[in-house]
């Protein structure tokens, strides 16, 4: 995808541009100094100076019995508020969560036995997994590239990543909404290897999952699900507890008085820690923009796959910060001891780039792989 190419999923949310200056100083004011190169935010991103400070904070507060280590509402709303803008899509359609698989659960649960699922070869598991052990569900494979055009009237669903987190690939996700719409299928996406580099409109699908500790600069425990409010009306919250009452301080003894009326009716109960910590990974990036979150990863990518090309390597083709390199997987280990973090994913070496990351972190990965 080409920097001039439409955001996944149709018109860009609007976020405030940053000229590189201001870029630059806000990462230097938000990214303590590292002892390692870290090429790694496709398995789990880093979290800003203030996001470190807040969960530090609320731990202290829990550890001295004070009031303030409950956990803050406000702040998780704020984070509700913060990630909806990020995708274009209102609050009311975001339900909080603490992970990608239970929200895909959900709507796995949803659907009536028989229900035919489309997936793309080799995707991630937490977006398979939850059809998979409902044991009852038609399951179909294709690969990524022919994803759309094995949408058929009999499908019910398609789950699939926008981005695929083995090696970087693309969705065609203009073509699968179309499919879909053709044959009055769901579509449901997982944003957890897209939103906080690529712009991302949530808005034209019927489901978004995201986990918000690798590109959305967060903590393990923090996700996202978008809900269309047609899609709304098929889910069941089968994990109500009293955070999704339409009232939930009325909702904490008995039965549930009345589910919330969006969204929320949804959520499950935040895990404080995580969401404290991720609110200043979003407010990060809407202060740096997202078309300079793009520019700046797409820069890193192909200055990466260059090197690599360069060193007689082959790596998969694509714009993405998610470079996979059939071949040296097995040189993981010894970069990792070398200070240079990266991962080992479906036989490749997976190196991942965002914001954070310089020309120098590249060339120091290039130069240890030409040894």
């Amino acid at each position: 995808m080409e920097l001039t190419d439409p955001p996944l999923g149709g018109a860009a949310p609007a976020h405030a541009p940053s000229s590189d200056a201001s870029l630059a100083a806000l990462l230097a004011e938000e990214f303590v100094p590292r002892r390692t190169t870290y090429l790694n935010t496709a398995t789990c991103g880093i979290l800003p100076r203030r996001g470190l400070e807040a969960a530090r904070e609320l731990a202290a507060a829990a550890a001295a019995g004070e009031p303030g280590g409950f956990g803050d509402f406000g702040r998780v709303e704020r984070v509700r508020e913060r990630f909806a803008r990020l995708v274009g899509v209102a609050p009311g359609r975001v339900a909080l969560g603490s992970s990608v698989a239970t929200h895909v659960g959900l709507i796995a649960a949803a659907l009536p036995a028989g229900a035919e699922v489309l997936f793309a070869e080799g995707d991630f598991a937490s977006v398979i997994n939850p059809f998979v052990v409902r044991g009852d569900l038609a399951l179909r494979f294709a690969p990524l590239e022919a994803l759309a055009e094995s949408v058929r009237p009999a499908t019910a669903l398609v789950a699939v990543s926008a981005v695929q987190s083995a090696d970087g690939r693309l969705a065609d996700l203009p073509a699968l909404r179309a499919a879909a719409t053709a044959h009055g299928t769901r579509l449901l996406v997982d944003a957890t290897q897209t939103a906080g580099w690529l712009p991302f409109d949530a808005s034209p699908y019927d489901y978004t999952v995201t986990a918000g500790y690798k590109w959305l600069l967060g903590a393990r425990g923090a996700s996202y699900l978008t809900v269309s409010e047609e899609a709304a009306k098929e889910l069941v919250p089968l994990h109500a507890g009293w955070v999704a009452a339409r009232s939930m301080w009325d909702a904490v003894y008995g039965p549930m008085p009345e589910l919330a009326e969006d969204a929320r009716r949804f959520d499950e109960s935040p895990a404080f820690l995580a969401y404290h910590a991720s609110e200043a990974g979003l407010e990060l990036l809407e202060r740096a923009g997202a078309a300079a979150v793009h520019a700046r990863t797409a820069a890193l990518a192909a200055r990466c796959r260059e090197g690599l090309v360069a060193l007689g390597h082959a790596p998969v083709p694509g714009t993405a910060p998610i470079v996979s390199v059939p071949g040296p997987a097995a040189r993981q280990p010894e970069l990792a001891a070398a200070g240079i973090v990266t991962s080992a994913r479906a036989g490749a070496l997976r190196i991942s780039l965002h914001l954070y990351n310089t020309e120098a972190d590249v060339d120091r990965l290039l130069a240890a792989l030409s040894d």
